[in-house]
């Protein structure tokens, strides 16, 4: 067990930079050294942010967790996923793994000694249960019901292939686990945002337990509906204690232009907003590969929104833009005019410029529909092609919190113009929109578009903010899975309206043509254009040689009732004994 530990301890921690001087060396540290002393917890339970693997890494958070938008009804990307593809079987599953969970529970078993005053003792225990919570909320969301596991195993342990016990048992369990970690770990605000306080504690609360109630709610094969309301309360509740505190508030210089992008961009976390972060710094060479991603060919995924939802950003006024006539022709000069100030921070437009101050269109060698991001690149295009983005990354932001704390109180049915006026139109305000007033009319294109079975105006509003706002940052896909809505990953990929086929476009009015759709490349191209190529199968026009781009539209989508949960990989089943059931509908060779 002694070597089982130091191994742990040796595990780098990219989340704080604080030397721990006083202690032993980390090679000469022994359970009873860790477990004698307060600096010894500490050092343990530094190693939760990296060694676990629950929290977002620094070296893969594109990877691995921001491109999880990958699987979204809003972002075009260079292949569908074989997880929406009638190919997909049980036999590619992955993910049951444990082992992260027993260096949390190893922790919890011995941090009994009474001689570490019960504050100090309480709050690392605090920390601990945070990220046994993460990591289970991670494992239910993937698999539904699944093994809880409160204890160290061993490998003659016959609880290691246990069957899997009832969701509300495992998630009764981890709101116990929440409620602990927000009343005892330490509540004093982290400077650099990149640990874990009283308020990031609540702050998941908040997204656990609204996830959980909507389960709950839209997920009626579960049978558990009637209990929804209390997990409901329980996000709206975390939520208010945060927002209660005034440790955090929505960052707003009254610079609609920028404030909101400088939340991604910035070296140093916007610590006003921003609750935890995964920090880089250029001169520690602490990089990631954030433009890379998206100003790759090869690199990303080519990652880029579609038509639909930029048709979803409302007017500066308030109004919205699929009110105006003739909108769903309209070009992309004229249809990213006098918009919600966020599209201009989230995607390239016609005042989008490099560091050097050149103008930069949407590029087509990067996008398939003309809606570019740049939410998290840098603005210097010699950054492009390599890994080296030092602009640190937000985990969870304050309107995340504002954003959980109006949809629980929508879904409580007690949502109303003061719950709107602290929460959404703090939001819309820093966005540059002059009337951000609470709706008294349904949306009904958004409604149309993507909720079809939804009449509550409120809750329209609030899941329409909740996309632009956390655009790109990784919550769609459980979105739509917890809302029950994954009929939405079935939508083509629609991009940009053409008014004609072999016409130079300039895109972002720098009087030089940016792009020309064609059916093959010209003899003599023109310096500068992308000629995107009409092939009639993985890319078409709507109407055949004009209307809006359609990307791998012959590609079939797929997302049937038994896709809401991953299927169990089957070697586990196997090691089970049969005891581990798999989740419906998943059949080993077939689909």
């Amino acid at each position: 067990m002694k070597k089982i530990l130091m191994l742990i301890l040796l595990l780098p921690s990219f989340w704080g930079c604080k030397k721990i001087l006083d202690l032993e060396p980390v090679d000469q540290m022994t359970p009873e050294t860790v477990f004698n002393s307060e600096k010894g917890l500490e050092l343990y339970t530094n190693t939760f942010y990296s060694a676990t693997q629950i929290l977002p890494q620094a070296d893969q958070i594109f990877k691995d967790n921001f491109s999880s938008d990958n699987l979204s009804d809003y972002g075009a990307v260079n292949n569908v996923s074989t997880f929406l593809q009638n190919g997909f079987d049980a036999n590619q599953a992955s993910g049951w793994d444990w082992g992260n969970l027993r260096t949390i529970n190893y922790f919890l078993e011995n941090n009994t000694n009474s001689s570490i005053p019960a504050e100090a003792r309480n709050h690392y225990t605090g920390l601990a249960r945070f990220f046994r919570a993460w990591f289970y909320y991670n494992m239910v969301k993937k698999f539904g019901d699944v093994p809880w596991y409160n204890k160290t195993l061993s490998d003659a342990d016959p609880d290691l292939y246990k069957a899997r016990d009832p969701r509300t048992l495992v998630m009764d369990s981890v709101l116990s686990d929440l409620n602990f970690a927000s009343n005892n770990i330490r509540a004093a605000k982290n400077a650099s945002s990149s640990r874990i306080t009283r308020n990031v504690a609540l702050a998941l609360k908040s997204r656990i337990c609204l996830f959980e109630g909507s389960m709950r709610k839209y997920h009626t094969q579960l049978e558990l509906a009637s209990t929804a309301g209390e997990w409901f309360r329980e996000a709206a509740d975390a939520a208010e204690k945060i927002m209660g505190t005034n440790m955090y508030k929505i960052y707003n210089t009254n610079n609609p232009q920028s404030d909101y992008r400088n939340l991604f961009i910035s070296e140093d976390p916007v610590t006003d907003e921003v609750m935890l972060a995964v920090v880089y710094n250029n001169s520690l060479r602490r990089w990631h590969s954030a433009n890379w991603w998206y100003t790759s060919a090869t690199y990303g995924s080519r990652w880029s929104l579609t038509k639909s939802f930029i048709n979803s950003y409302s007017m500066l006024n308030g109004s919205r833009f699929t009110e105006q006539t003739g909108y769903a022709t309209m070009t992309f000069m004229q249809e990213t005019q006098n918009r919600d100030r966020r599209l201009e921070q989230t995607i390239r437009m016609g005042n989008y410029a490099r560091s050097n101050g050149a103008k930069a269109a949407p590029d087509f060698g990067y996008t398939f529909t003309g809606y570019q991001p740049i939410k998290f690149t840098l603005d210097n295009s010699g950054l492009d092609g390599k890994a080296e983005n030092y602009n640190s990354l937000p985990v969870i932001r304050y309107a995340e919190v504002l954003l959980n704390y109006a949809e629980a109180k929508a879904e409580l049915g007690v949502f109303t113009a003061a719950e709107w006026d602290k929460s959404i139109r703090l939001l819309r305000q820093r966005a540059g929109i002059s009337n951000a007033s609470m709706p008294t009319t349904i949306d009904n294109y958004y409604r149309t578009e993507f909720f079809p079975g939804l009449t509550d105006l409120n809750l329209i509003e609030i899941r329409k903010e909740r996309a632009i706002e956390l655009v790109a940052e990784g919550f769609r896909y459980d979105d739509l899975i917890r809302w029950k809505a994954g009929y939405l990953l079935e939508k083509p990929f629609m991009g940009m309206y053409v008014p004609a086929m072999n016409t130079l476009i300039d895109l972002n009015a720098d009087g030089k043509a940016d792009v020309s759709f064609v059916t093959a490349r010209p003899a003599s191209p023109v310096a500068g254009v992308a000629y995107y190529i009409i092939n009639g199968g993985s890319s078409q026009l709507t109407e055949g040689t004009r209307g809006n781009l359609l990307w791998l539209s012959n590609v079939p989508k797929v997302f049937d009732e038994r896709r809401y949960f991953y299927p169990i990989p089957l070697d586990q089943i196997v090691l089970s004994g049969d005891k581990v059931k798999q989740n419906p509908g998943w059949l080993p060779l077939t689909n």
